[in-house]
C-alpha cells in the first residue's frame, strides 16, 4: 500500500525585487519541503532517499534549525511559544524549508506554521540565516485573513550588506495546502517600499519518485542558492550599491513581534543561537 504523508514538497519559483537604492530583480525555480515535525521519524523509515538526522541524498537534521542542538525541534518550538506567552496545546507544527541535499543546506528563511489542536494557525516563526553564519528568529502571533495570515515585524537582524536596518517587514502568507504562497514586503519606516520577496509553489506528494524528480529538476539546489546569493551580490555592487556596516547582533536570538504595526515586544534570551558556524561571506 502506498504511504501518504502530511509532509510534502512544493515546486515553484522564488522572486526578489529591490526598489531602492537601485532597481534589481531575480527569479529562480526552486522547491521547498513542508515537514510535519512529528512525522520526521516515519519519513526516515518509509522513504529510501530521505533520512532524519542521518546522511542520505535528502536529509532533515534538527541541528540545522532552532538552537542548532540535536534535541527534538518540536520541543524547541513549543518552548519558544510558551516563553512568548502563546498557547501550546499539542497542535501540528510544520516547517517550510529546503532539506539537505548530499549533506549541504542553506536556508535564507525557514517558516514554522504553528497550529492548535483544532487546526487554526496560532503563530508563525520566521527563522532567518545570513551568510555570516548567524541566525535570528521572529515569532509573531497569527491573525488569520481569509485562508492566510498578515503580519508585521520591525527588522532586527542584519541579512544583506546592501540593505539598511530601518525597515518594517510585512508578511502575507497563504497557509499551506494544494499551493503555498509566501510574500514579504520590506518598507522603510516612513512606508517607502524597499524590497519584495515571494515563494509560490504547487504541492507534490512526498515519495521517493518525487524526491528523484526534485533532484533531476533542481540538481544541487542548496549549493546553487549560495552561489546565486553571491552572484546577485556581484551584480548589485556593479550597479553601484555599496555595502552597509554590519551592526551587532540583537540582544536575544528571538524577537517577539506581537504588537500592532510590527513593533517588537521584546527578545527572548537563550533558546536560540546568534552564531551557527564561522563564515565571513556576504548575502545579497
Amino acid at each position: 500500500m502506498k504511504a501518504t504523508f502530511a509532509s510534502c514538497l512544493y515546486f515553484g519559483e522564488v522572486v526578489h525585487q529591490r526598489f531602492s537604492p537601485r532597481p534589481h530583480q531575480l527569479r529562480y525555480r526552486v522547491f521547498q519541503g513542508l515537514f510535519d515535525l512529528d512525522e520526521l521519524p516515519r519519513l526516515s523509515r518509509d522513504l529510501r532517499f530521505f533520512s532524519h538526522n542521518q546522511s542520505n541524498v535528502f536529509a532533515f537534521h534538527d541541528r540545522d534549525h532552532g538552537d542548532a542542538s540535536a534535541g527534538p525541534l518540536r520541543g524547541y518550538v513549543e518552548d519558544l511559544l510558551r516563553r512568548a506567552g502563546m498557547p501550546v496545546d499539542g497542535g501540528r507544527i510544520v516547517l517550510l524549508c529546503m532539506p539537505r541535499i548530499f549533506g549541504f543546506v542553506f536556508n535564507p528563511i525557514s517558516i514554522y506554521y504553528c497550529y492548535d489542536v483544532a487546526g487554526s494557525a496560532q503563530a508563525i516563526i520566521y527563522e532567518v540565516n545570513n551568510t555570516f553564519g548567524q541566525r535570528h528568529s521572529y515569532i509573531v502571533r497569527a491573525e488569520p485573513v481569509g485562508a492566510g495570515v498578515r503580519q508585521y515585524c520591525k527588522k532586527e537582524f542584519y541579512v544583506s550588506p546592501f540593505m539598511d536596518m530601518d525597515m518594517i517587514y510585512e508578511f502575507n502568507l497563504g497557509l499551506p495546502g494544494e499551493n503555498v504562497a509566501t510574500r514579504i514586503n520590506g518598507n522603510r519606516l516612513d512606508g517607502v517600499p524597499l524590497i519584495f520577496a515571494s515563494f509560490m509553489g504547487a504541492r507534490r506528494e512526498l515519495s521517493d519518485l518525487t524526491l528523484l524528480t526534485a533532484l533531476v529538476k533542481y540538481p544541487f539546489l542548496t549549493l546553487a542558492v549560495v552561489a546565486a546569493i553571491h552572484w546577485e551580490a556581484v551584480k548589485l555592487f556593479a550597479k553601484g550599491v555599496r555595502v552597509r556596516r554590519r551592526p551587532s547582533m540583537p540582544k536575544g536570538p528571538v524577537t517577539v513581534a506581537d504588537l500592532p504595526g510590527g513593533a517588537s515586544s521584546g527578545t527572548l534570551a537563550g533558546g536560540g543561537v546568534s552564531t551557527v558556524h564561522k563564515r565571513d561571506k556576504q548575502s545579497a
